[in-house]
């Protein structure tokens, strides 16, 4: 676990220069705690991408206990907002997994944001916990990403289920539901088309896939994972509602942490639409997808730089 934190600390390195260490700087210039200094944090946490909604409701929270506790110092604050950045964050919810297999993710996102590879190391990890999993090449619409998702399944020694390119994605998802009932797959984890997640009509076929799977195996998918790219900061948000409202996303897996200054994203996506991020991505080897552990983000982000 220690590495892991350390690995964590080390993906977080851009929003702490972005955001914790102005914070610091913002609490060695004011030494009074007024309205001046409440401003000057609501400009940080913006730029920091924690939105409206969750910069609102954590000044509002700090602003409470700051006359609750007596706190006079602004050093006190930046304690504080640690705190109130946890509570908000909430529980740890981690993946739902089927009583009685097969247990089927559908992960669904826009183009670029990692989403094959994110779906190669998640197979990696329950072939590491003993699960026999079936991979499934519901992007058609790209040759390239059927054969993406063949090399994740040779390297984790995951089944595959694929039809020709431009095939009918839902008549995939159709044929992989049926094999992995006979087979007795124990995961099914479903890679979608990067769709422009303004097209309606390819939100309408997420739709569709996700009817074919529910008919066919009532009470599945488990899981809607989305896949985000932390560095997309606000326009996620947008993607975030897209994908809500058509498939019912039910927790988001963030990728490139590391590489982003934009880590307050996280935040923003928990207030504002109340899905949790189940997974993080914290770098390109295998291993490098994790549980989300809200607590482990918080410490990570306001950790000094030599504590491992």
């Amino acid at each position: 676990m220690a590495a892991f934190f350390s690995k964590l600390k080390d993906s977080l390195t851009k929003t702490r220069q972005n955001f914790v260490s102005k914070v610091t700087e913002l609490v060695a210039v004011h030494k009074k705690i007024d309205e001046e200094f409440y401003e000057d944090l609501e400009d940080i946490l913006l730029q920091a991408d924690v939105g409206v909604a969750a910069t609102c409701h954590l000044l509002d929270e700090i602003r409470v206990d700051v006359k609750k506790r007596r706190i006079s110092e602004t050093e006190g604050v930046k304690d504080l907002l640690q705190e109130k950045m946890g509570q908000l964050l909430g529980d740890n919810p981690s993946l739902e997994l089927s009583a009685a297999p097969p247990t089927v993710i559908l992960v669904v996102g826009v183009n670029g944001v990692g989403k094959t590879t994110t779906i190669g190391k998640l197979a990696h990890r329950m072939k590491q916990q003993g699960k026999d999993v079936l991979l499934v090449a519901a992007d058609t619409f790209r040759a390239a990403a059927i054969e993406q998702l063949e090399i994740w399944s040779e390297r984790t020694g995951s089944g595959m289920i694929k039809h020709q390119s431009g095939s009918d994605p839902a008549a995939v998802v159709f044929d992989a539901v049926q094999a992995a009932v006979k087979r007795g797959s124990d995961v099914v984890i479903i890679d979608t088309a990067g769709r422009l997640h303004t097209k309606a009509n390819l939100m309408e076929e997420l739709r569709k896939i996700k009817k074919v799977i529910t008919r066919e195996l009532p009470g599945a998918p488990h899981e809607v994972l989305l896949v985000i790219d932390a560095a997309t900061g606000q326009n996620a948000m947008r993607q975030a509602e897209l994908f809500k409202d058509a498939t019912g996303v039910t927790g988001i897996a963030l990728t490139k942490l590391d590489g982003t200054a934009k880590g307050g994203i996280i935040l923003a996506i928990s207030e504002e639409l109340g899905i949790p991020v189940k997974l993080v991505g914290t770098g390109e080897g295998i291993e490098d997808l994790r549980d989300f552990d809200n607590d482990e983000f918080v410490s990570a982000l306001f950790a000094e730089e030599d504590e491992a």
